[in-house]
């Protein structure tokens, strides 16, 4: 099962979708390393991933608990998921500020 599954994400990640907006203004988007980050944590290298982009982790857990909620319709669901958006948001905005700072 295993040979079958990093075959399948050898072959995932030769069809990653290039940046538009890099490839047009010359510097990255506020979402450029998510998949590489999304492929890194397929492979169990959760520090690179993190360290790649900081929000990956918080995104995919705000997308279980969207499906949660939208399975079981939690009382205060809507909140903590604008909770979890807001949070998200802040660490995409912060990520990114770093990345332009530090990264040029």
């Amino acid at each position: 099962m295993l040979p079958f599954y990093y075959t399948l994400l050898a072959k995932l990640e030769q069809l990653m979708l290039p940046c538009l907006f890099k490839s047009l203004l010359g510097i990255e988007c506020p979402g450029c390393g998510l998949q590489r980050s999304l492929f890194l944590l397929a492979r169990g290298r959760v520090l690179e991933s993190i360290s790649l982009y900081w929000a990956t982790l918080p995104i995919l857990g705000m997308l279980l608990f969207c499906l949660l909620h939208l399975k079981f319709q939690f009382k205060y669901g809507n909140r903590i998921l604008i909770f979890l958006y807001s949070c998200n948001g802040l660490i995409i905005f912060c990520h990114y500020f770093y990345k332009l700072t530090n990264h040029n």
